[in-house]
């Protein structure tokens, strides 16, 4: 049985995790510590709460003497780590929290493990760190993907700071023997994900009639994963990964920007049109009054810094885990679009 400590439960990735797990392993103990942020949200787990006893604390990964009181009251043997600052646009404009809690805030976490478990002689434990592609830096076009062994070339304060934490961990690791691994994940996508992100922003605008914004060209390169895929990745390096090992989790699904949007509108044109009522619940969509979503985009001025591509190359996943993709995108983002058409009040605070 695991006493697993999951930081970042109620965001995005976090929350479908906890959703995964409490269904796959109902005997495990779940604690959530989430500080609750603008993008988490505690009703993402209220019916976990209520059904599978999962455990809700606000506050912060930074503050020392929270994250030692949970290990101890707990009884702690796993921590998942998600909680992280993640936009690149916020990183650039306010770079500060970034730094706060994407490389403090993992160093208290790593400090405290270190503390009840090693300092404790508690062998029986398991520290599993969440990170991103982006730490690699930006791919050419014909560029082989990413592997474990590209080197380091992060370029945005966000992505910085995670390939600081990466390195945190391996350290932790190396120098003192903390059982830790980390996946390095492609771009996720499906239900929870906040508005800011790319897919849901794109889905919400064409609901509400606004524009839909493509940073430059619009062919900007991508490797997209379904949420879904990447929490049963997770359990495959929690359950099979090799203590130490890093270990990059990719979704096979490399898209142009430009190509992702006209597929989102497409398809939510199609959903719109095969269940007439949703018109009159967003009447405010192109296709309420007989347009297309497609007439919605809107090129805007490239962002600083802005990464070309990002692809992953999940051999060592396939050979060590046997992990692969169970979502085409295709599939995902039918999925991702109908999920967000049926729960007009989980995004209501966008919608108005």
């Amino acid at each position: 049985m695991k006493n697993i400590l999951i930081t970042g439960g109620a965001g995005f990735i976090g929350s479908n995790f906890c959703h995964y797990w409490a269904t796959r392993y109902p005997d495990d103990k779940l604690v959530v510590l989430d500080l609750l942020t603008y993008a988490g949200h505690r009703e993402h787990l209220a019916s976990l709460e209520k059904n599978n006893g999962l455990v809700f604390i606000q506050g912060d990964i930074g503050d020392k003497a929270l994250v030692e009181k949970l290990f101890s009251n707990y009884m702690i043997n796993c921590v998942v780590h998600f909680a992280a600052e993640s936009h690149v646009d916020r990183s650039i404009d306010g770079p500060d929290a970034f730094i706060q809690t994407n490389i403090v805030g993992t160093h208290n976490l790593l400090k405290a493990a270190k503390k009840y478990w090693l300092d404790a002689g508690i062998t029986e434990h398991h520290f599993h760190h969440v990170s991103t592609d982006e730490v690699y830096g930006s791919l050419e076009t014909d560029a082989p993907a990413f592997t474990e062994s590209t080197p380091f070339a992060p370029n945005s304060p966000y992505s910085a700071s995670k390939a600081a934490s990466d390195h945190l961990v391996r350290a932790y690791h190396h120098t003192y023997g903390l059982k830790v691994t980390t996946s390095n994940c492609s771009n996720n996508y499906g239900p929870y994900q906040d508005s800011e992100k790319l897919i849901p922003l794109i889905i919400q605008n064409i609901l509400l009639g606004k524009s839909l914004p493509i940073y430059g060209d619009g062919k900007n390169i991508r490797d997209w994963l379904y949420v879904e895929d990447h929490c049963r990745a997770i359990d495959l390096i929690l359950t099979k990964g090799v203590v130490g090992e890093v270990y990059n989790v990719g979704g096979e699904n490399e898209w142009r920007n430009i190509d992702i949007v006209n597929l989102i509108c497409e398809q939510v044109d199609a959903a719109l049109l095969a269940e007439p009522q949703l018109l009159t619940a967003y009447p405010n969509t192109p296709c309420a009054s007989g347009g297309l979503a497609k007439s919605l985009i809107t090129f805007v001025k490239d962002r600083p810094g802005h990464d070309r591509r990002y692809a992953i190359d999940p051999s060592k996943c396939h050979a060590q885990l046997g992990y692969h993709p169970q979502e085409s995108f295709e599939t995902g983002i039918v999925k991702t679009i109908l999920w967000m058409l049926h729960n007009q009040k989980k995004i209501q605070g966008t919608l108005g």
